[in-house]
């Protein structure tokens, strides 16, 4: 069997005022690999498919990857580069009887509102209707029938923090090959449940829900259910949460489980948010400061660059300068130009900075403060731990560890958000011993910080990441018949 992999993903915020360009993407080719010349973008899976591919004896032609950093809409020939290129590899790889493919689902390029969709139907083209194609999906993605029309088989990540991307790469491969192989015959079907929001799957009740849909696909006639949140952060007519189901030949089963998970999801939305739709920077911080349990980490939602921020913002760097907070440490602040003067003065080198502040009003005022330079690393790449396998690789560029008033200030010179203490770790920064971490992320920070945590923080601050939806400016997304603008929403359109 012959099996063809290539992939292109970032995650579009349209209320970000970054753009997407082609420089912003990192790419890996097949031909890069078979040099030795191997450097994963995040969120690579052909790693993962090619050892399956390898163990079965199959033809395995990784074509390319391409991974760019959260932000604003993708350039238009940045975007259409990319996907000619993809094809490009495809039609030399000609004929596959598989095609997997490691997509985003939440990407917007000028003049197309779903990438992934455009791809999906022009790899149809190529591949031919016998070709099984197989496609993964973060699970903040924006799915819909047009969507997954055009493949054999979608899966989503079921966790956020998105810890089993792996997992689930390996679930698709086999999905993917038992198909070819006429062992099953994937029939998919989704279910609308007009709501939308971040969902943490760490804890109740949606811990109990992602358990439960395991525990299905164990069931006879269940292939896969993926629950895609949506993601908030773009403007377009189908968005939304949507449970997708993919049964055994049996599209009546595929119907039924993915009403009944929808009905089973919908019914806990008062209940699976972020409680930092209402905690305040001020109120977040202030209680990190009175409790005991340390180190307390305050995660800075509003400005995680995974979900397009800009990554500089200073305003709770600001709040613990002007209250004189000692022994906390923050990561990750996005600012080139700081991390360039402070590799050049060198470690140990007192320096006044204009520390962040610089993208737009969604970061704040810069900050102009006494920093010494405590250590930086060249050309430093982030883990993100999974549940099996080798962590997704994220990369930070240079980075460099500042101290400010005992205060200490991991800046980088590329956008990432802060997934693991290790970054503290790396740059001679014991986290353990801090009583307060602010970490700029959402939620995959939880993962890695939680066993180290006393306590943790969810703090909705000013921001480019709202964490409620309804603090955002939609004009295509039908909120008027949607959770949380309507609290009952099924019942409206019953």
């Amino acid at each position: 069997m012959k099996i063809f992999a290539a992939g292109i993903a970032t995650e579009t915020n349209m209320f970000s005022p970054l753009p997407t360009g082609l420089s912003d993407f990192l790419v890996q080719r097949g031909a890069d690999v078979r040099r030795g010349e191997i450097r994963y973008p995040g969120l690579d899976l052909s790693p993962i498919w090619g050892t399956r591919a390898a163990a079965r004896g199959d033809e395995f032609v990784f074509g390319m990857n391409a991974w760019a950093q959260p932000a604003g809409i993708t350039v238009r020939s940045a975007y259409e580069a990319l996907r000619e290129e993809l094809l490009t590899h495809l039609r030399a790889a000609m004929p596959v009887d598989v095609v997997l493919l490691m997509l985003h689902g939440a990407m917007v390029a000028d003049g197309y509102d779903d990438c992934e969709e455009d791809i999906i139907r022009r790899v149809r083209t190529i591949a031919g209707q016998d070709a099984v194609i197989g496609v993964e999906l973060d699970l903040h993605c924006h799915l819909s029938e047009s969507k997954i029309a055009c493949a054999d088989i979608v899966v989503t990540y079921k966790e956020y923090p998105h810890v089993d991307v792996n997992d689930r790469a390996a679930d698709l491969f086999d999905l993917a090959v038992a198909t070819r192989l006429g062992e099953i015959r994937p029939k998919m079907a989704l279910f609308d449940c007009r709501m939308i929001g971040f969902y943490p799957t760490s804890r109740q009740p949606l811990r109990g829900f992602v358990d439960a849909m395991k525990a299905a696909e164990r069931h006879a006639g269940v292939l896969s259910i993926s629950f895609g949140h949506g993601f908030q952060l773009a403007d377009l007519p189908h968005g939304g949460a949507k449970v997708l189901v993919v049964a055994d030949a049996d599209e009546a089963l595929s119907r039924r489980a993915a009403r009944d998970f929808g009905l089973q999801v919908y019914g806990l939305r008062r209940q699976i948010g972020f409680e930092s739709v209402s905690r305040t920077l001020e109120a977040a911080l202030s209680a990190a400061l009175a409790s005991t349990r340390t180190p307390v980490v305050v995660a800075d939602q509003a400005d995680n660059t995974g979900g397009g921020a800009p990554g500089d913002a200073t305003f709770a760097l600001r709040w613990l300068l002007e209250h004189d907070v000692s022994n906390a440490a923050l990561a990750i602040l996005y600012d080139p130009e700081v991390v360039r003067l402070a590799r050049r003065a060198g470690i140990g080198a007192r320096l006044a900075i204009r520390l962040g502040g610089k993208i737009g009003v969604a970061s704040g005022d810069p900050l102009d403060i006494e920093v010494d330079v405590i250590s930086f690393r060249d050309d430093y790449t982030h883990d993100f731990p999974q549940e099996s396998g080798p962590p997704v690789q994220f990369w930070a560029g240079n980075v460099a560890a500042l101290r400010c008033a005992g205060i200490d200030i991991i800046v980088s010179s590329e956008r990432c958000q802060c997934c693991s203490p290790s970054i503290f770790a790396d740059l001679g920064v014991p986290p353990a011993s801090k009583r307060l971490l602010v970490v700029k992320s959402m939620q995959h920070f939880y993962s890695a910080f939680a066993p180290l945590a006393g306590e943790i923080i969810y703090m909705a601050g000013p921001g480019a990441v709202a964490p409620d939806p309804r603090q955002l400016a939609y004009s295509r997304l039908a909120t008027a018949s949607m959770y949380p603008w309507v609290d009952d929403p099924l019942e409206q359109s019953a």
